[in-house]
């Protein structure tokens, strides 16, 4: 992964947006590398300091498990989705897949079935606990986040629901 300072282009960014550019401004926009501007994006010029890596697969990979816990984790104690516990772990991940429960989802061939081993961060954590099943996701330490922890979202053991079935690797697809 590498770094760019992209300060001034979104310095001029942000004056060709606004319509602040000059003439002089435009002209270096026209001869600067057309790989730069292409990369340039809003959420770049209110942080330039952003890192931008070349593989849209790595950035994806290392940023979408953290992301996936800090939605649960910005929604500790709340009860919005007892009963939705499938939803709550598609909307972590931000996904486009959807099943209508934890089981099904389970049961698809929407990723590799694990009985064993400890979920790594982000994976899907699934229990039998009833006709649609149960889904959290991993914290990579033997803990997960879901719904249903003490009535609302939380951070439990992975032990805290009986009946264990297994895990998926957790992504956006």
């Amino acid at each position: 992964m590498r770094t760019r300072n992209i300060g001034r282009v979104a310095a001029l960014s942000a004056a060709l947006l606004f319509g602040l550019a000059t003439a002089a401004t435009a002209a270096t926009a026209a001869t600067a590398p057309s790989e730069v501007y292409a990369e340039v994006t809003a959420a770049d010029i209110a942080d330039p300091g952003a890192v931008i890596t070349d593989s849209p697969a790595e950035l994806a990979a290392a940023r979408t498990a953290s992301q996936a816990i800090a939605w649960y984790s910005s929604r500790t104690g709340s009860t919005a989705y007892q009963g939705y516990c499938e939803k709550a772990a598609r909307l972590s991940w931000d996904r486009v897949t959807h099943h209508a429960s934890a089981i099904e989802h389970w049961q698809s061939s929407d990723g590799a079935r694990h009985t064993t081993g400890t979920p790594p961060k982000g994976a899907f954590v699934f229990w039998n606990i009833s006709a649609y099943g149960h889904v959290g996701i991993a914290d990579g330490s033997g803990g997960v986040w879901a719904t249903s922890v003490g009535g609302a979202i939380g951070h439990a053991k992975q032990s805290y629901f009986g009946n264990y079935l297994g895990w998926k690797p957790g992504n956006s697809n």
